[in-house]
């Protein structure tokens, strides 16, 4: 565990050993459990399928949540858009696709796309939900901090008034 520092910041940030990607996929399995009597997906189960999402975007680089959190840097969910448009039903295969689209030197925003990519042994391609979130960056004590540079969005890396880059 890396050094801790007052108010449980880290002296450091993890470095990626990889691009930081802006967008990804990752597909997953609908699990009998995520559904109700009629086989549909429960709307909640949605949530967690976003996490995947975001969980394997950060993975490519090379740094995992447990890795980031173990150095004083926790993402919270401030934000959370969900637009169902179709059912997701027991046993499908659904392709969560997700994109860094924003954010600032304290927070990330994701867009995603929900989409049934097999159904009963079929392929398929059918949008079935969209999405969006705002994570922000705070430190061990829940206080806002700011985010490791390479996670920072290219367009908001331009200097501050007064700075130079």
């Amino acid at each position: 565990m890396a050094p801790e520092t007052k108010g449980g910041a880290a002296a450091s940030a993890p470095t990626p050993n990889a691009p930081t990607p802006t967008r990804g996929a990752t597909r997953v399995r609908v699990r009998y459990c995520e559904c109700d009597s009629m086989g549909v997906a429960h709307h909640a189960s949605y949530v967690p399928w976003l996490e995947i999402g975001r969980t394997e975007l950060l993975r490519a680089t090379g740094v995992s949540y447990r890795t980031l959190e173990s150095h004083g840097v926790f993402l919270v969910i401030v934000k959370l858009d969900v637009r169902y448009r179709r059912p997701i039903r027991y046993d499908d295969v659904v392709e969560v696709r997700t994109s860094v689209v924003g954010g600032s030197r304290v927070k990330i925003e994701h867009e995603y796309e929900l989409v049934v990519v097999e159904r009963d042994g079929e392929v398929k391609e059918e949008a079935v939900a969209a999405a969006a979130t705002t994570l922000a960056c705070v430190d061990g004590e829940g206080r806002v901090k700011e985010l490791p540079g390479w996670l920072v969005a290219e367009e908001t890396k331009r200097p501050r008034d007064g700075e130079t880059k």
